[in-house]
């Protein structure tokens, strides 16, 4: 199954300040991050943040923070704890009536917008934060797709082992490549010069 870049919605988790020096990789994890939410605003791919304490941990840099439409700021490990899955899944619209209409048991509420159930998560620690996260939201029925090259912990130990658990509870573990070439699917997208660039 290939990710649909219409059904798409981007988390990045706790790139903070005074996290990322310790993190294994971190250089090139936060320069990934950056590749994503790149080419998610050239395909007009939600993206939303969180930050763990961001009074003790900082925030997240200002180029990741100025592309998310909403940055979470929590002190539970897993965003979804703090409602960052009603951010994903808006509840439905009540329908509008007056006293004529069909009873509400009978009346079908009305979406906010399309739904977008693949959501594609990124960020730190894995093993802590965007672990957590991660397993609520694939608790929650979301479809979930792990970014491995945007994602590190302080150590790779602890890495790899939130990777392996991810992968036997259900989420899909891919790249920062991956993901730009599935959102794209052919080189006649209008957004594919740009995107190659960023990988480049």
């Amino acid at each position: 199954m290939l990710l649909d870049v219409e059904q798409s919605q981007l988390v990045l988790v706790d790139y903070q300040a005074r996290l990322m020096p310790a993190i294994f990789e971190g250089d090139l994890v936060l320069a990934n991050a950056l590749r994503l939410v790149q080419a998610a605003r050239l395909m007009e791919v939600p993206v939303w943040g969180t930050e763990q304490n961001p009074s003790r941990l900082g925030e997240n840099p200002a180029e990741l923070k100025a592309q998310c439409r909403r940055t979470l700021a929590k002190m539970q490990f897993s965003g979804v704890e703090e409602g960052l899955g009603e951010w994903l899944r808006p509840p439905a619209a009540p329908v509008a009536g007056n006293a004529r209409s069909l009873p509400k048991h009978l009346q079908k509420s009305v979406s906010s917008g399309p739904e977008r159930n693949a959501v594609v998560i990124a960020g730190c620690e894995a093993h802590v934060c965007l672990l957590q996260t991660a397993l609520d939201l694939l608790e929650d029925e979301f479809d979930v797709w792990v970014v491995t090259d945007a994602c590190s912990s302080r150590t790779e130990r602890n890495r790899d082992a939130a990777f392996d658990r991810l992968a036997g509870a259900g989420a899909e573990l891919l790249t920062t490549e991956m993901v730009v070439f599935e959102w794209l699917r052919s080189a006649e997208h209008p957004a594919f010069k740009a995107a190659q660039t960023l990988i480049k």
